[in-house]
């Protein structure tokens, strides 16, 4: 069983379903509303757990509803919880209008703006005891450095999904034993947004892993050659998660060796689209198997 340190974001998404989006100034009723847990730290740590990883949440919450909630939601996925904390500020979330196939979405960081390297030394068990330390980037971006200096001085493995979008210092990503960004994110992070993804492989010899939607996922092996692991085809009925189910089991299987760690990431990642929802798309372990064994019967 991989143990799995998850560093990053917690929230709640707010979803309003409408007929069409409000014009400026203008009031209209909706048709549903839902609350569900988020945030790419919080998704790639159920993840991780559903599909057999000994799992650690460390991120901030505020002290109101939507913090109890969702630190209870971890604990019920068997995540623990003990390095969640919590602050006198509202918890972050994600306010999103849906309309048909298309919506509008406003994240409010709150608490997870508030998480802080000082407590992430006190954390410092957590790194101890972890075989991989999972990052992403909806916390402040000190925080995510020091998480890499900590996991780089316990000799740890770490993770870190560049997203939302951004150029990264050169600092973290020699930190970094894997980056695990989309095609998008590859090229923001090297700062390179107007170069095809297939030039940009070869500058991350073996510390990249890069998902590329129903087309599966490339890495660059040691020499700087792109390996592509090819993608499951299935009846997508939402995409939403697809990213961090993939990250969370990348995470949980890395111990097998990075084309069948990819190759399981791939898996879940697909049998996430197939279900509606981010977190409550994500497989359990015994779906993730039984799906594999049939893949590989088909291919007989």
């Amino acid at each position: 069983m991989a143990k799995v340190l998850v560093v990053g974001s917690i929230n709640m998404d707010l979803v309003v379903q409408t007929t069409t989006f409000p014009r400026l100034g203008e009031t209209l009723f909706g048709q549903t509303f839902a609350t569900f847990p988020g945030g790419k730290g919080a998704n790639q740590a159920v993840a991780a757990a559903r599909l057999g990883a000994q799992v650690s949440m460390l991120g901030c919450v505020g002290r109101d509803a939507f913090g109890a909630q969702l630190k209870a939601g971890l604990a019920a996925e068997g995540i623990d919880t003990q390095w969640v904390f919590e602050r006198d500020v509202a918890s972050g979330v994600a306010a999103i209008t849906v309309t048909g196939g298309d919506n509008a979405i406003v994240v409010v960081p709150g608490a997870n703006y508030a998480l802080t390297t000082d407590d992430l030394d006190a954390a410092e068990a957590a790194f101890v005891a972890a075989d991989v330390i999972l990052a992403q980037l909806e916390i402040p971006l000190p925080v995510v450095q020091h998480a890499a200096a900590l996991a780089l001085r316990h000799g740890k493995t770490f993770f870190l999904n560049p997203a939302p979008a951004t150029v990264l210092p050169q600092s973290l990503i020699g930190a970094a034993t894997l980056l695990t960004p989309n095609e998008f994110e590859l090229a923001a992070a090297l700062g390179a947004p107007d170069s095809d993804w297939s030039t940009l492989l070869p500058r991350l010899p073996g510390k990249l892993v890069m998902t590329h939607g129903k087309h599966g996922a490339y890495y660059a092996d040691h020499a700087g050659k792109a390996v592509h692991q090819p993608g499951f085809p299935v009846t997508a009925v939402d995409s939403t998660g697809a990213g961090d189910t993939f990250n969370g089991a990348l995470a949980a299987f890395w111990h097998l060796g990075v084309s069948d760690a990819v190759r399981h990431a791939n898996a879940a990642g697909a049998l996430s689209v197939t279900k509606a929802g981010a977190q409550s798309g994500m497989p359990k372990l015994a779906e993730l198997n039984a799906f594999l064994s049939s893949q590989t019967q088909g291919q007989k």
